[in-house]
């Protein structure tokens, strides 16, 4: 296999063996479900898309799990907030993810674990570490995990422990051993939900419950962990500690983190009150654009968004949609040339995006060039080869057409209004038609089949 990944834990791009020969295990840090996504959640939900789609494409059987966080700190207070159940929150959250993660060509994963169904292994798991040395109860019912008892801390994400010490605070009212150490288990606060465990009622820390979800579904090894940018540490760091400690194996082979979405300097987060939800955008944007805006940078690269990004985007998914209408294609189909396999080439070399889609911008000048059964074989293949990415499946003439709107009566009647006056030989008239569409970015072809038009 030529495919070749960049580890996070390693540091290096490795050529990417899985455990079983044909088959891929991968976990992906899922969301905290208590709002709506922004388009910083959607630039890293659609990189592990993209590499899942991938491996799909090349032969691999993926066993994709991306879980939902349904108990923490957050949905307990917005559930509070708002008077509801926690799990009804989560359900509404949840629900509205999908229906975003749809219209973006996020595929579903194949199994989508949440926290609360996994409770039992979350105890089971704590109380291996406690056995072992690892972890350790408190008087008031926490469980914490003894970072300085496993030798490997730091691995991931480079972080040194005296550096972290010198960092650190001891909370207030706590029996940590150590300020390093971490909550497995917490104790349960008045009217907050909670389940029966060893140490007395509470709720799963959330770093315990990533480690338990992972290793009910995919095993004490697997192939592939990833997640955001900002998960590398403490997040991540504390699962390897956790998984490895409870079982002495390696917890995952390769790391995958995706980069982040950037306003400005900064990172778009709810924390820093600088998002977009998902849906915010598409109210004003189809969902492949802005697929295709976020795929376009290599998903280990921060992408900076700026208030023309997504014009740009839509203003180059055009160039493919003419070639794909004016070829009339039908078919997806690929051909073995050097479209192909520069295509190929640079998706084999960690999924990079950026090269991927520049061979697919040079094969649409490709077709434009011919004619033909030659170009319907091509732009057959630049509908394939788009496939791969997740795009350039929809009706050409429809996302061409898309955002006129109420206009689109207007254009119908304007364009039958051309027709008549060039039938009738009145030129002039037909000509001021025309003029009056093109001022209002309505770009007319003229064909066997009559006058398409599409909104530049």
């Amino acid at each position: 296999m030529s495919l070749q990944i960049y580890n996070t834990l390693t540091r290096q791009k490795e050529t990417f063996k899985p455990l079983v020969e044909g088959k891929v295990g991968m976990y992906v840090c899922g969301m905290t479900v208590y709002d709506f996504c922004h388009l910083g959640h959607a630039r890293a939900f659609l990189a592990f898309d993209l590499i899942v789609r991938y491996m799909r494409h090349i032969g691999l059987e993926v066993n994709y799990i991306r879980n939902v966080t349904d108990i923490d700190d957050k949905i307990i207070k917005r559930a509070n907030e708002n008077g509801e159940p926690f799990l009804d929150l989560v359900d509404r959250f949840a629900n509205a993810m999908n229906e975003d993660f749809d219209q973006l060509g996020i595929g579903r994963p194949t199994h989508e674990p949440r926290a609360t169904a996994h409770i039992d292994d979350i105890i089971k798991l704590v109380n291996t570490l406690i056995d072992k040395g690892f972890a350790y109860a408190v008087p008031n019912g926490d469980v914490y995990y003894r970072v300085r008892k496993f030798e490997g801390y730091g691995k991931l994400s480079g972080k040194v422990l005296d550096d972290l010490e010198a960092g650190s605070r001891v909370d207030v009212d706590t029996d940590k051993e150590d300020p390093l150490d971490f909550v497995l288990w917490k104790a349960a606060k008045p009217d907050e939900p909670h389940w029966e465990s060893p140490w007395g009622i509470g709720r799963p820390g959330w770093h315990i419950e990533c480690s338990a979800m992972s290793t009910c579904c995919l095993g004490e090894t697997f192939d592939i962990h990833g997640g955001g940018p900002d998960l590398k540490f403490p997040h991540h760091e504390n699962e390897i500690a956790q998984s490895e400690a409870a079982t002495g194996k390696t917890y995952a082979n390769t790391w995958i983190h995706a980069g982040a979405l950037r306003l400005g300097e900064e990172k778009m987060s709810k924390s820093l009150g600088n998002f977009f939800t998902i849906r915010d955008i598409l109210e004003k944007y189809d969902g492949e654009v802005v697929r295709f805006f976020l795929i376009s940078s290599h998903y280990r690269s921060h992408v900076s968004y700026m208030d023309n990004s997504l014009d740009e985007a839509h203003s180059k998914l055009e160039r493919f949609y003419n070639a794909l209408q004016e070829a009339n294609v039908g078919d997806a189909a690929d051909i073995d040339n050097e479209y192909s396999q520069r295509f190929h080439a640079a998706m084999d070399d960690d999924f990079n995006t950026p090269e991927a889609i520049a061979a697919l911008f040079d094969l649409v000048r490709e077709v434009n060039k011919t004619t033909g059964e030659e170009q319907q074989a091509l732009a057959g293949q630049l509908k394939y080869l788009g496939g791969v990415l997740g795009c350039l499946q929809a009706d050409p003439q429809t996302f061409l057409q898309a955002g006129a709107g109420d206009e689109a009566a207007w254009i119908d009647e304007m364009i039958a209004k051309r027709i008549a006056a060039k039938k009738a030989k009145d030129f002039a008239t037909a000509d001021a038609v025309r003029d009056e569409l093109v001022a209002k970015g309505i770009v007319l072809k003229d064909g066997p089949e009559g006058t398409v038009w599409t909104k530049s």
